[in-house]
């Protein structure tokens, strides 16, 4: 922290004609381009200002409308070329102190001061960075950072100063999903079902698991178990065409009598109903 007489001595030198805005923010020509611009302003100072990522980036997003909505309103004031210049660097050199020397808004107050020391003073030499602006203009130009910086710097403090949780937009996710389909097999729906699952009850065989299986099935045909065979032959050897037709016979009337029952059950219910 500064002594008391050092301060003194910084304030003197302000006054005195010391420049407080040391760095041009927008070159002439570019505010000369700016002033001819009627509906590009911001398209041209996102260029100038090589503003890249303005769909994504909050912060370049808020600092284009920053610079952007201070042009319309000095261009609205009727300013010079050279005062729309002066004006745009102090908006920058304000924003800096903020940003980058982490200033509070008391401290930022006071370079506000020191950049306007000399203005109305007949005195080049005690002119200050803004000398070229009315003592009118410069209570607007106040006014106007109250309202556009001022009123707002708790929110740009934490927009430089404030880390931000990163939100995730998007989200890697892993599916099975089940084998081609072989006809004459449908294609299956895609389900969320463990593949031991899938791979035991759903999947459709292949078709070399297929031929295989069909081969094996077709050997066992054709080499039936002797033990059968033998059976039954014993089975059937005693059994003639008329024992045949009887059996089918009987068959038949039994089932005719449970339908003639059953008829004559419902009919009896009706009756009584």
């Amino acid at each position: 922290m500064a002594a008391p007489g050092q301060e003194e001595d910084q304030d003197q030198d302000a006054i005195g004609g010391k420049k407080v805005i040391s760095r041009t923010f927008l070159s002439l020509s570019q505010i000369t381009t700016l002033s001819e611009e009627n509906v590009g302003v911001q398209k041209k100072l996102e260029e100038f200002l090589n503003f890249k990522q303005l769909k994504t980036s909050l912060k370049e997003a808020i600092l284009l409308d920053y610079y952007t909505a201070g042009f319309w309103w000095a261009k609205e004031m009727n300013f010079t070329l050279v005062q729309l210049s002066g004006f745009m660097d102090l908006l920058n050199f304000l924003l800096e102190n903020l940003s980058h020397k982490h200033m509070t808004l008391g401290d930022n107050l006071k370079e506000l001061g020191k950049a306007m020391a000399g203005i109305g003073e007949t005195d080049s030499e005690r002119g200050g960075d803004l000398n070229f602006f009315s003592i009118e203009q410069a209570k607007a130009i106040i006014d106007y950072l109250n309202i556009s910086l001022f009123k707002h710097y708790k929110q740009y403090e934490y927009l430089f100063h404030s880390p931000r949780e990163e939100f995730v937009i998007s989200n890697e996710c892993v599916t099975e999903l089940a084998q081609p389909a072989v006809p004459p097999f449908p294609a299956l729906l895609e389900e969320d079902i463990p593949l031991d699952t899938y791979s035991s009850f759903i999947v459709s065989p292949t078709a070399s698991e297929t031929k295989s299986k069909g081969s094996d099935q077709e050997g066992y045909l054709e080499d039936p178990c002797p033990e059968v065979e033998s059976f039954t032959v014993d089975a059937v050897a005693g059994v003639t065409a008329e024992d045949q037709k009887s059996a089918v016979e009987e068959i038949l009337n039994e089932i005719i009598d449970n339908l003639e029952a059953e008829i004559n059950e419902k009919l009896q219910v009706r009756e009584e109903a």
